[in-house]
Protein backbone atom coordinates (compact mmCIF):
# COMPACT_ATOMS: atom_id res chain seq x y z
CA UNK A 1 0.00 0.00 0.00
CA UNK A 2 1.55 3.27 -1.19
CA UNK A 3 1.56 6.23 1.07
CA UNK A 4 0.76 9.59 -0.43
CA UNK A 5 2.98 12.46 0.50
CA UNK A 6 1.22 15.71 1.00
CA UNK A 7 2.88 19.07 1.06
CA UNK A 8 1.53 21.32 3.59
CA UNK A 9 0.78 24.83 2.53
CA UNK A 10 2.14 25.85 5.84
CA UNK A 11 5.80 25.05 4.76
CA UNK A 12 7.75 28.26 5.56
CA UNK A 13 10.08 27.90 2.57
CA UNK A 14 7.20 27.72 0.13
CA UNK A 15 5.31 30.45 1.79
CA UNK A 16 8.36 32.83 1.69
CA UNK A 17 7.72 35.85 -0.55
CA UNK A 18 10.79 37.74 -1.92
CA UNK A 19 10.70 41.46 -2.57
CA UNK A 20 10.03 42.34 -6.24
CA UNK A 21 13.02 44.72 -6.42
CA UNK A 22 15.48 41.88 -5.94
CA UNK A 23 14.39 40.08 -9.11
CA UNK A 24 14.40 43.31 -10.99
CA UNK A 25 17.92 44.08 -9.71
CA UNK A 26 19.19 40.71 -10.91
CA UNK A 27 17.62 41.27 -14.31
CA UNK A 28 19.22 44.71 -14.43
CA UNK A 29 22.64 43.28 -13.64
CA UNK A 30 22.27 40.68 -16.35
CA UNK A 31 21.15 43.32 -18.85
CA UNK A 32 23.98 45.67 -17.85
CA UNK A 33 26.54 42.90 -18.23
CA UNK A 34 25.16 41.97 -21.63
CA UNK A 35 25.14 45.64 -22.67
CA UNK A 36 28.76 46.02 -21.56
CA UNK A 37 29.76 43.00 -23.62
CA UNK A 38 27.93 44.37 -26.66
CA UNK A 39 29.53 47.80 -26.23
CA UNK A 40 32.96 46.23 -25.76
CA UNK A 41 32.48 44.06 -28.82
CA UNK A 42 31.42 47.08 -30.87
CA UNK A 43 34.43 49.01 -29.58
CA UNK A 44 36.88 46.23 -30.38
CA UNK A 45 35.38 45.33 -33.75
CA UNK A 46 34.67 48.87 -34.81
CA UNK A 47 36.59 51.72 -33.21
CA UNK A 48 39.75 49.78 -32.23
CA UNK A 49 39.86 47.35 -35.11
CA UNK A 50 42.81 49.01 -36.83
CA UNK A 51 44.79 49.33 -33.61
CA UNK A 52 44.23 45.69 -32.68
CA UNK A 53 45.14 44.48 -36.12
CA UNK A 54 48.43 46.35 -35.89
CA UNK A 55 49.09 44.82 -32.47
CA UNK A 56 48.42 41.39 -33.84
CA UNK A 57 50.59 41.97 -36.86
CA UNK A 58 53.43 43.22 -34.69
CA UNK A 59 53.45 39.82 -32.98
CA UNK A 60 53.01 37.52 -35.94
CA UNK A 61 53.16 39.48 -39.21
CA UNK A 62 56.53 40.19 -40.77
CA UNK A 63 57.71 42.07 -43.82
CA UNK A 64 60.07 39.81 -45.68
CA UNK A 65 62.69 41.69 -47.64
CA UNK A 66 63.30 40.13 -51.02
CA UNK A 67 66.90 41.15 -51.66
CA UNK A 68 67.93 42.41 -55.05
CA UNK A 69 70.91 40.72 -56.63
CA UNK A 70 73.88 43.12 -56.53
CA UNK A 71 75.33 43.79 -59.95
CA UNK A 72 78.54 42.15 -61.08
CA UNK A 73 81.72 44.13 -61.66
CA UNK A 74 83.90 43.15 -64.60
CA UNK A 75 87.15 44.42 -66.02
CA UNK A 76 87.35 45.95 -69.49
CA UNK A 77 87.69 42.48 -71.07
CA UNK A 78 84.66 40.96 -69.32
CA UNK A 79 86.54 39.19 -66.53
CA UNK A 80 84.34 39.10 -63.40
CA UNK A 81 86.15 40.78 -60.50
CA UNK A 82 83.24 41.07 -58.04
CA UNK A 83 80.03 39.05 -57.77
CA UNK A 84 77.45 37.98 -55.20
CA UNK A 85 77.31 34.29 -54.28
CA UNK A 86 74.72 32.43 -52.14
CA UNK A 87 75.34 32.41 -48.39
CA UNK A 88 73.42 31.82 -45.17
CA UNK A 89 72.77 33.78 -42.00
CA UNK A 90 72.79 31.52 -38.93
CA UNK A 91 70.41 32.71 -36.18
CA UNK A 92 68.89 31.32 -33.02
CA UNK A 93 66.00 31.48 -30.55
CA UNK A 94 67.97 31.41 -27.27
CA UNK A 95 65.14 29.86 -25.25
CA UNK A 96 64.96 26.87 -27.60
CA UNK A 97 68.69 26.15 -27.81
CA UNK A 98 69.60 23.13 -25.72
CA UNK A 99 73.10 22.35 -26.94
CA UNK A 100 75.54 20.23 -24.95
CA UNK A 101 79.02 21.78 -24.51
CA UNK A 102 80.56 19.50 -27.15
CA UNK A 103 78.02 20.46 -29.82
CA UNK A 104 78.34 24.15 -28.95
CA UNK A 105 82.12 23.90 -29.37
CA UNK A 106 81.62 22.29 -32.81
CA UNK A 107 79.23 25.10 -33.78
CA UNK A 108 81.71 27.75 -32.64
CA UNK A 109 84.47 26.11 -34.66
CA UNK A 110 82.35 26.03 -37.82
CA UNK A 111 81.33 29.68 -37.40
CA UNK A 112 84.92 30.68 -36.50
CA UNK A 113 83.56 32.34 -33.38
CA UNK A 114 84.82 31.94 -29.78
CA UNK A 115 82.60 29.68 -27.66
CA UNK A 116 82.38 32.49 -25.12
CA UNK A 117 80.78 34.80 -27.70
CA UNK A 118 78.18 32.17 -28.62
CA UNK A 119 77.34 31.60 -24.97
CA UNK A 120 76.92 35.33 -24.45
CA UNK A 121 74.54 35.64 -27.42
CA UNK A 122 72.46 32.67 -26.22
CA UNK A 123 72.37 33.71 -22.56
CA UNK A 124 69.41 36.10 -22.84
CA UNK A 125 66.39 33.81 -23.22
CA UNK A 126 64.01 36.77 -23.40
CA UNK A 127 65.16 37.40 -26.96
CA UNK A 128 63.33 35.62 -29.74
CA UNK A 129 65.95 36.30 -32.43
CA UNK A 130 69.73 36.68 -32.40
CA UNK A 131 72.25 36.41 -35.21
CA UNK A 132 75.11 34.01 -34.57
CA UNK A 133 76.97 34.67 -37.85
CA UNK A 134 76.16 36.48 -41.08
CA UNK A 135 77.29 35.60 -44.60
CA UNK A 136 78.26 32.02 -43.83
CA UNK A 137 79.37 30.08 -46.94
CA UNK A 138 76.83 27.49 -48.07
CA UNK A 139 79.13 24.51 -47.47
CA UNK A 140 79.76 25.65 -43.89
CA UNK A 141 76.03 26.30 -43.35
CA UNK A 142 75.29 22.73 -44.42
CA UNK A 143 77.70 21.42 -41.78
CA UNK A 144 75.96 23.63 -39.19
CA UNK A 145 72.59 22.18 -40.16
CA UNK A 146 74.03 18.64 -39.88
CA UNK A 147 74.67 19.25 -36.15
CA UNK A 148 70.89 19.07 -35.65
CA UNK A 149 70.77 21.66 -32.87
CA UNK A 150 67.33 22.75 -31.71
CA UNK A 151 66.71 26.50 -31.88
CA UNK A 152 69.43 27.10 -34.50
CA UNK A 153 68.01 28.31 -37.81
CA UNK A 154 69.25 29.68 -41.14
CA UNK A 155 68.06 32.15 -43.73
CA UNK A 156 69.26 32.88 -47.23
CA UNK A 157 71.45 35.87 -48.07
CA UNK A 158 74.38 36.69 -50.36
CA UNK A 159 78.10 37.08 -49.91
CA UNK A 160 80.24 39.40 -52.06
CA UNK A 161 83.17 37.54 -53.56
CA UNK A 162 86.29 39.06 -55.14
CA UNK A 163 88.21 36.55 -57.32
CA UNK A 164 91.28 38.80 -57.63
CA UNK A 165 91.61 39.22 -53.87
CA UNK A 166 94.30 41.64 -52.75
CA UNK A 167 95.38 42.44 -56.31
CA UNK A 168 92.31 44.66 -56.81
CA UNK A 169 91.48 45.38 -53.19
CA UNK A 170 91.97 49.15 -53.26
CA UNK A 171 90.12 49.59 -56.54
CA UNK A 172 87.03 47.51 -55.74
CA UNK A 173 86.72 48.13 -52.01
CA UNK A 174 84.17 45.92 -50.23
CA UNK A 175 80.61 45.71 -48.89
CA UNK A 176 79.26 45.23 -45.37
CA UNK A 177 77.02 42.39 -44.16
CA UNK A 178 74.00 44.29 -45.48
CA UNK A 179 75.60 44.23 -48.96
CA UNK A 180 76.15 47.99 -49.04
CA UNK A 181 79.38 49.40 -50.46
CA UNK A 182 81.90 50.64 -47.90
CA UNK A 183 85.01 51.47 -49.91
CA UNK A 184 86.26 51.89 -53.46
CA UNK A 185 84.08 51.19 -56.50
CA UNK A 186 81.57 49.35 -54.31
CA UNK A 187 80.93 52.59 -52.40
CA UNK A 188 81.27 55.03 -55.30
CA UNK A 189 78.67 53.19 -57.42
CA UNK A 190 76.63 51.59 -54.66
CA UNK A 191 73.26 52.92 -55.87
CA UNK A 192 73.88 51.58 -59.38
CA UNK A 193 75.11 48.18 -58.18
CA UNK A 194 72.63 47.61 -55.35
CA UNK A 195 69.32 47.82 -57.21
CA UNK A 196 66.04 47.96 -55.23
CA UNK A 197 64.91 45.32 -52.77
CA UNK A 198 61.40 43.80 -53.00
CA UNK A 199 59.11 42.77 -50.13
CA UNK A 200 56.08 40.72 -49.07
CA UNK A 201 53.99 40.57 -45.88
CA UNK A 202 53.59 37.18 -44.23
CA UNK A 203 52.39 35.57 -40.98
CA UNK A 204 55.09 33.63 -39.14
CA UNK A 205 54.93 31.27 -36.18
CA UNK A 206 57.33 31.54 -33.26
CA UNK A 207 59.83 29.29 -35.03
CA UNK A 208 60.03 31.73 -37.91
CA UNK A 209 58.12 29.57 -40.35
CA UNK A 210 55.88 31.30 -42.88
CA UNK A 211 52.29 30.11 -42.43
CA UNK A 212 50.38 32.62 -44.55
CA UNK A 213 50.92 35.35 -47.15
CA UNK A 214 48.96 38.49 -46.31
CA UNK A 215 50.07 40.95 -48.97
CA UNK A 216 51.14 40.81 -52.59
CA UNK A 217 54.81 40.59 -53.51
CA UNK A 218 56.76 43.62 -54.73
CA UNK A 219 59.38 42.14 -57.01
CA UNK A 220 63.02 43.18 -56.44
CA UNK A 221 64.90 45.13 -59.12
CA UNK A 222 68.38 43.71 -59.53
CA UNK A 223 71.40 46.00 -59.63
CA UNK A 224 73.18 46.93 -62.84
CA UNK A 225 76.48 45.37 -63.84
CA UNK A 226 79.52 47.65 -64.02
CA UNK A 227 82.39 47.49 -66.52
CA UNK A 228 85.64 48.97 -65.27
CA UNK A 229 88.48 50.47 -67.28
CA UNK A 230 90.84 48.17 -65.36
CA UNK A 231 92.67 45.46 -67.30
CA UNK A 232 93.29 42.59 -64.86
CA UNK A 233 96.40 41.52 -66.79
CA UNK A 234 97.99 44.94 -66.39
CA UNK A 235 96.70 45.16 -62.82
CA UNK A 236 98.50 41.98 -61.80
CA UNK A 237 101.70 43.19 -63.46
CA UNK A 238 101.55 46.51 -61.59
CA UNK A 239 100.69 44.82 -58.30
CA UNK A 240 103.51 42.27 -58.48
CA UNK A 241 106.18 44.79 -59.53
CA UNK A 242 105.14 47.27 -56.86
CA UNK A 243 105.11 44.58 -54.19
CA UNK A 244 108.59 43.43 -55.22
CA UNK A 245 109.98 46.98 -55.13
CA UNK A 246 108.52 47.77 -51.70
CA UNK A 247 109.98 44.55 -50.28
CA UNK A 248 113.36 45.04 -51.98
CA UNK A 249 113.82 48.57 -50.67
CA UNK A 250 112.13 47.81 -47.32
CA UNK A 251 109.83 50.75 -47.90
CA UNK A 252 106.90 51.89 -45.80
CA UNK A 253 104.56 51.70 -48.77
CA UNK A 254 104.08 52.53 -52.41
CA UNK A 255 101.63 53.13 -55.23
CA UNK A 256 101.54 52.88 -59.01
CA UNK A 257 99.03 53.78 -61.72
CA UNK A 258 98.72 53.17 -65.47
CA UNK A 259 96.56 55.50 -67.60
CA UNK A 260 95.46 55.14 -71.22
CA UNK A 261 96.43 58.50 -72.75
CA UNK A 262 93.74 58.31 -75.45
CA UNK A 263 90.74 58.01 -73.14
CA UNK A 264 91.89 58.79 -69.60
CA UNK A 265 90.92 55.25 -68.57
CA UNK A 266 92.83 53.90 -65.59
CA UNK A 267 94.13 50.50 -66.70
CA UNK A 268 95.65 49.62 -63.34
CA UNK A 269 96.10 51.07 -59.87
CA UNK A 270 97.82 49.35 -56.95
CA UNK A 271 98.97 50.25 -53.45
CA UNK A 272 101.18 48.72 -50.82
CA UNK A 273 100.36 47.61 -48.19
CA UNK A 274 97.09 46.18 -49.46
CA UNK A 275 94.26 43.98 -48.18
CA UNK A 276 92.09 41.11 -49.33
CA UNK A 277 88.41 42.15 -49.36
CA UNK A 278 87.41 38.48 -48.97
CA UNK A 279 89.03 38.39 -45.52
CA UNK A 280 87.48 40.90 -43.12
CA UNK A 281 90.25 40.50 -40.56
CA UNK A 282 92.65 42.38 -42.88
CA UNK A 283 90.41 45.46 -43.22
CA UNK A 284 92.26 47.62 -40.72
CA UNK A 285 94.33 50.78 -40.47
CA UNK A 286 96.93 51.65 -43.08
CA UNK A 287 95.98 48.71 -45.30
CA UNK A 288 92.72 50.45 -46.20
CA UNK A 289 94.42 53.62 -47.45
CA UNK A 290 94.31 54.03 -51.20
CA UNK A 291 97.66 55.83 -51.22
CA UNK A 292 97.49 56.78 -54.90
CA UNK A 293 94.44 58.97 -54.15
CA UNK A 294 94.57 59.76 -50.43
CA UNK A 295 98.28 60.31 -49.68
CA UNK A 296 99.96 63.52 -50.72
CA UNK A 297 103.65 64.22 -51.01
CA UNK A 298 105.91 66.96 -52.28
CA UNK A 299 106.57 65.91 -55.88
CA UNK A 300 110.18 67.04 -56.08
CA UNK A 301 111.74 67.02 -59.53
CA UNK A 302 108.71 65.46 -61.24
CA UNK A 303 107.11 68.95 -61.19
CA UNK A 304 110.02 70.68 -62.98
CA UNK A 305 108.83 69.93 -66.55
CA UNK A 306 105.58 71.83 -65.93
CA UNK A 307 107.16 75.10 -64.84
CA UNK A 308 109.75 74.87 -67.63
CA UNK A 309 107.02 74.06 -70.18
CA UNK A 310 105.13 77.15 -69.04
CA UNK A 311 108.17 79.34 -69.67
CA UNK A 312 108.51 77.81 -73.14
CA UNK A 313 104.81 78.23 -73.85
CA UNK A 314 104.91 81.92 -72.86
CA UNK A 315 108.01 82.53 -74.98
CA UNK A 316 110.10 83.56 -71.98
CA UNK A 317 112.77 80.99 -72.90
CA UNK A 318 113.66 78.91 -75.95
CA UNK A 319 115.05 75.36 -75.95
CA UNK A 320 118.45 76.88 -76.75
CA UNK A 321 118.34 79.45 -73.93
CA UNK A 322 121.37 79.03 -71.67
CA UNK A 323 121.30 79.49 -67.89
CA UNK A 324 124.37 79.46 -65.67
CA UNK A 325 123.92 77.07 -62.73
CA UNK A 326 127.43 77.78 -61.48
CA UNK A 327 129.19 75.34 -59.19
CA UNK A 328 126.05 73.72 -57.81
CA UNK A 329 125.13 76.22 -55.07
CA UNK A 330 123.28 79.51 -55.29
CA UNK A 331 122.26 82.07 -52.67
CA UNK A 332 118.67 83.09 -53.31
CA UNK A 333 117.09 85.73 -51.04
CA UNK A 334 119.16 84.52 -48.12
CA UNK A 335 118.49 80.81 -48.78
CA UNK A 336 120.78 78.28 -50.45
CA UNK A 337 119.54 76.37 -53.48
CA UNK A 338 121.79 73.50 -54.50
CA UNK A 339 122.27 70.78 -57.11
CA UNK A 340 123.90 67.41 -56.54
CA UNK A 341 126.64 68.40 -58.98
CA UNK A 342 128.05 71.63 -60.42
CA UNK A 343 126.74 71.70 -64.01
CA UNK A 344 127.86 75.18 -65.06
CA UNK A 345 126.06 76.50 -68.13
CA UNK A 346 123.05 74.48 -69.33
CA UNK A 347 120.47 75.01 -72.01
CA UNK A 348 116.82 74.37 -71.15
CA UNK A 349 117.01 70.74 -72.28
CA UNK A 350 120.09 70.29 -70.11
CA UNK A 351 118.26 71.71 -67.07
CA UNK A 352 115.58 69.06 -67.52
CA UNK A 353 118.03 66.24 -68.25
CA UNK A 354 120.30 67.02 -65.29
CA UNK A 355 117.32 67.88 -63.04
CA UNK A 356 118.94 71.14 -61.93
CA UNK A 357 117.20 72.96 -59.10
CA UNK A 358 119.23 76.09 -59.77
CA UNK A 359 118.45 76.07 -63.49
CA UNK A 360 114.73 75.56 -62.84
CA UNK A 361 114.75 78.41 -60.32
CA UNK A 362 116.41 80.79 -62.79
CA UNK A 363 113.86 79.90 -65.47
CA UNK A 364 110.95 80.31 -63.04
CA UNK A 365 112.03 83.90 -62.35
CA UNK A 366 110.84 84.76 -65.87
CA UNK A 367 107.30 83.67 -64.93
CA UNK A 368 104.86 85.65 -62.81
CA UNK A 369 103.37 84.12 -59.67
CA UNK A 370 99.84 84.22 -61.06
CA UNK A 371 100.88 82.56 -64.32
CA UNK A 372 102.51 79.64 -62.51
CA UNK A 373 99.57 79.23 -60.10
CA UNK A 374 97.03 79.26 -62.94
CA UNK A 375 98.98 76.65 -64.91
CA UNK A 376 99.33 74.35 -61.89
CA UNK A 377 95.60 74.74 -61.28
CA UNK A 378 94.77 73.91 -64.90
CA UNK A 379 96.84 70.76 -64.49
CA UNK A 380 94.59 69.74 -61.59
CA UNK A 381 96.95 70.51 -58.72
CA UNK A 382 95.36 71.84 -55.54
CA UNK A 383 91.95 70.35 -56.36
CA UNK A 384 90.42 66.92 -55.91
CA UNK A 385 90.43 64.75 -59.07
CA UNK A 386 86.98 64.40 -60.63
CA UNK A 387 87.03 60.63 -60.38
CA UNK A 388 83.77 59.80 -58.57
CA UNK A 389 85.94 57.81 -56.21
CA UNK A 390 85.84 58.14 -52.40
CA UNK A 391 88.81 59.63 -50.62
CA UNK A 392 90.50 61.47 -53.52
CA UNK A 393 92.26 64.49 -52.03
CA UNK A 394 93.08 67.93 -53.42
CA UNK A 395 96.64 68.29 -52.19
CA UNK A 396 98.05 71.71 -51.32
CA UNK A 397 98.69 74.73 -53.53
CA UNK A 398 98.87 78.05 -51.71
CA UNK A 399 97.29 81.21 -53.23
CA UNK A 400 99.85 82.98 -55.38
CA UNK A 401 99.27 86.32 -53.61
CA UNK A 402 100.98 84.88 -50.53
CA UNK A 403 104.04 83.46 -52.28
CA UNK A 404 107.40 84.75 -51.16
CA UNK A 405 110.24 84.69 -53.75
CA UNK A 406 111.78 81.58 -52.18
CA UNK A 407 108.39 79.81 -52.23
CA UNK A 408 107.97 80.45 -55.93
CA UNK A 409 111.45 79.07 -56.52
CA UNK A 410 110.91 75.91 -54.48
CA UNK A 411 107.51 75.29 -56.03
CA UNK A 412 109.08 75.42 -59.48
CA UNK A 413 111.20 72.38 -58.58
CA UNK A 414 108.71 70.50 -56.41
CA UNK A 415 108.78 71.77 -52.82
CA UNK A 416 106.16 73.87 -51.01
CA UNK A 417 103.19 72.11 -52.63
CA UNK A 418 101.75 68.63 -52.29
CA UNK A 419 100.13 66.29 -54.80
CA UNK A 420 98.73 62.78 -55.03
CA UNK A 421 100.07 60.19 -57.45
CA UNK A 422 96.83 60.27 -59.44
CA UNK A 423 97.22 64.04 -59.90
CA UNK A 424 100.74 63.56 -61.24
CA UNK A 425 99.59 60.85 -63.68
CA UNK A 426 96.84 63.12 -65.02
CA UNK A 427 99.22 66.07 -65.31
CA UNK A 428 101.70 64.04 -67.40
CA UNK A 429 98.98 63.27 -69.94
CA UNK A 430 99.41 66.90 -71.03
CA UNK A 431 102.80 65.99 -72.53
CA UNK A 432 101.63 62.61 -73.84
CA UNK A 433 98.54 64.10 -75.55
CA UNK A 434 100.12 67.02 -77.39
CA UNK A 435 99.26 69.59 -74.77
CA UNK A 436 95.78 68.73 -73.51
CA UNK A 437 94.45 66.56 -70.67
CA UNK A 438 91.33 64.44 -70.20
CA UNK A 439 89.54 63.47 -66.98
CA UNK A 440 90.62 60.14 -65.53
CA UNK A 441 88.03 57.41 -65.02
CA UNK A 442 87.69 53.94 -63.54
CA UNK A 443 84.88 53.05 -65.97
CA UNK A 444 85.31 51.76 -69.50
CA UNK A 445 84.41 54.44 -72.02
CA UNK A 446 82.95 53.97 -75.47
CA UNK A 447 84.27 57.20 -76.93
CA UNK A 448 87.23 59.39 -75.89
CA UNK A 449 86.22 62.52 -73.95
CA UNK A 450 87.05 66.03 -75.07
CA UNK A 451 90.39 67.30 -73.84
CA UNK A 452 91.25 70.54 -72.04
CA UNK A 453 94.08 72.53 -73.61
CA UNK A 454 97.01 73.13 -71.21
CA UNK A 455 100.04 73.73 -73.43
CA UNK A 456 100.47 74.26 -77.15
CA UNK A 457 101.18 71.16 -79.23
CA UNK A 458 104.62 72.54 -80.07
CA UNK A 459 105.53 72.91 -76.39
CA UNK A 460 104.25 69.41 -75.56
CA UNK A 461 106.32 67.84 -78.34
CA UNK A 462 109.40 69.82 -77.27
CA UNK A 463 108.99 68.61 -73.69
CA UNK A 464 108.61 65.02 -74.90
CA UNK A 465 112.05 65.27 -76.48
CA UNK A 466 113.55 66.77 -73.33
CA UNK A 467 111.94 64.13 -71.10
CA UNK A 468 113.18 61.38 -73.38
CA UNK A 469 116.70 62.66 -72.76
CA UNK A 470 116.14 62.20 -69.00
CA UNK A 471 115.87 58.44 -69.61
CA UNK A 472 118.81 58.37 -72.02
CA UNK A 473 122.56 58.42 -71.40
CA UNK A 474 123.55 61.21 -69.06
CA UNK A 475 120.05 61.57 -67.61
CA UNK A 476 118.79 60.81 -64.12
CA UNK A 477 116.61 57.83 -65.11
CA UNK A 478 118.61 55.46 -67.29
CA UNK A 479 117.14 52.54 -65.33
CA UNK A 480 113.68 53.50 -66.60
CA UNK A 481 114.56 52.53 -70.18
CA UNK A 482 112.43 49.87 -71.89
CA UNK A 483 113.88 47.56 -74.53
CA UNK A 484 112.20 48.15 -77.87
CA UNK A 485 110.36 51.33 -76.86
CA UNK A 486 111.24 54.99 -76.57
CA UNK A 487 110.16 56.26 -73.18
CA UNK A 488 110.15 59.66 -71.49
CA UNK A 489 109.65 60.82 -67.95
CA UNK A 490 111.04 62.49 -64.89
CA UNK A 491 112.41 61.27 -61.59
CA UNK A 492 111.55 62.76 -58.23
CA UNK A 493 113.26 62.44 -54.86
CA UNK A 494 111.69 64.56 -52.15
CA UNK A 495 112.26 64.77 -48.42
CA UNK A 496 109.22 64.24 -46.23
CA UNK A 497 107.85 66.76 -43.77
CA UNK A 498 107.34 65.20 -40.33
CA UNK A 499 106.03 67.31 -37.45
CA UNK A 500 106.48 70.48 -39.50
CA UNK A 501 110.12 69.92 -40.40
CA UNK A 502 111.97 68.15 -43.20
CA UNK A 503 113.21 64.74 -42.08
CA UNK A 504 115.77 62.35 -43.51
CA UNK A 505 113.01 60.25 -45.00
CA UNK A 506 112.19 60.36 -48.68
CA UNK A 507 109.57 59.69 -51.33
CA UNK A 508 111.08 58.30 -54.53
CA UNK A 509 108.93 58.67 -57.63
CA UNK A 510 108.91 58.48 -61.41
CA UNK A 511 106.27 59.71 -63.84
CA UNK A 512 106.47 59.17 -67.58
CA UNK A 513 104.92 57.84 -70.76
CA UNK A 514 105.60 55.63 -73.78
CA UNK A 515 106.14 55.13 -76.63
CA UNK A 516 107.44 58.63 -77.31
CA UNK A 517 106.64 58.46 -81.02
CA UNK A 518 102.92 58.03 -80.24
CA UNK A 519 102.30 57.91 -76.47
CA UNK A 520 99.79 55.25 -75.42
CA UNK A 521 100.18 55.05 -71.65
CA UNK A 522 101.23 57.23 -68.74
CA UNK A 523 102.77 55.41 -65.77
CA UNK A 524 103.41 56.97 -62.36
CA UNK A 525 105.21 55.19 -59.51
CA UNK A 526 105.79 56.29 -55.92
CA UNK A 527 107.81 54.44 -53.25
CA UNK A 528 107.36 55.80 -49.72
CA UNK A 529 110.40 55.84 -47.41
CA UNK A 530 112.81 53.39 -49.08
CA UNK A 531 115.40 52.32 -46.52
CA UNK A 532 117.45 49.63 -48.28
CA UNK A 533 119.75 50.60 -51.15
CA UNK A 534 119.23 53.92 -52.91
CA UNK A 535 116.70 56.62 -51.99
CA UNK A 536 116.65 58.26 -55.43
CA UNK A 537 113.69 58.12 -57.79
CA UNK A 538 115.78 56.97 -60.76
CA UNK A 539 117.16 53.94 -58.92
CA UNK A 540 114.10 53.08 -56.81
CA UNK A 541 111.04 53.96 -58.92
CA UNK A 542 112.72 53.93 -62.36
CA UNK A 543 113.08 50.13 -62.64
CA UNK A 544 109.46 49.65 -61.55
CA UNK A 545 108.36 52.07 -64.27
CA UNK A 546 110.46 50.17 -66.81
CA UNK A 547 108.96 46.76 -66.03
CA UNK A 548 105.39 48.04 -65.83
CA UNK A 549 105.68 50.07 -69.03
CA UNK A 550 107.32 47.33 -71.07
CA UNK A 551 104.89 44.66 -69.91
CA UNK A 552 101.83 46.85 -70.46
CA UNK A 553 102.80 47.92 -73.98
CA UNK A 554 103.36 44.31 -74.98
CA UNK A 555 100.00 43.25 -73.49
CA UNK A 556 98.25 46.02 -75.39
CA UNK A 557 99.96 45.01 -78.61
CA UNK A 558 101.69 48.37 -79.10
CA UNK A 559 104.34 48.19 -81.82
CA UNK A 560 107.93 48.92 -80.72
CA UNK A 561 109.38 52.24 -81.87
CA UNK A 562 113.03 51.69 -80.93
CA UNK A 563 115.69 49.12 -81.88
CA UNK A 564 115.97 46.00 -79.72
CA UNK A 565 119.36 46.22 -78.09
CA UNK A 566 120.90 45.81 -74.69
CA UNK A 567 120.32 48.73 -72.41
CA UNK A 568 123.60 49.83 -70.94
CA UNK A 569 122.95 51.35 -67.53
CA UNK A 570 125.72 53.46 -66.02
CA UNK A 571 127.28 51.97 -62.93
CA UNK A 572 126.61 55.22 -61.06
CA UNK A 573 123.63 56.92 -62.75
CA UNK A 574 123.11 60.63 -62.29
CA UNK A 575 120.99 61.42 -59.27
CA UNK A 576 118.19 63.89 -58.62
CA UNK A 577 118.84 67.20 -56.99
CA UNK A 578 117.05 67.12 -53.66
Amino acid sequence: MKRRVRFSSENPVLNLKLPAWRSRFVLFLLFAGFTALVVRALYLQGLSNEFLQKQGESRYARTLVLPASRGKITDRNGVVVASSVPARAVWAIPEDVKAPPGKLAELAKLLETPVRDLQRKLANEDKTFVYLKRQVPVDVAEKVAALGLDGIHQQRETLRYYPEGEVLGHVLGFTNVEDRGQEGIELAYNSQLAGRAGSRRVIKDRLGRVVEDVQAVRAPANGHDLTLSIDTRVQYLVFSQLQEAVERHKAKGGAAIVVDTRSGEILALANMPTYNPNHRETLTGARLRNRALTDTFEPGSTIKPFSIALALDLGRVQPSTVVDTGGGRMNFYGRTISDTHGYGKLDVAGVVQKSSNIGTTLISQRIENKEMWEKYTELGLGQAPKLDFPGAVAGRLRPYEKWRPIEKATMSYGYGLSVSLVQMAQAYTAFARDGDTVPLTFLKTERPPAGTRIYSSKTARTMRQMLEAVVGPGGTASQAQVMGYRVAGKTGTARKIINGAYATKYVASFSGFAPVSNPRIVVAVMIDEPTAGSIYGGAVAGPVFSKITGGTLRMLGVEPDAPFKSLVIPEHPLEDSL
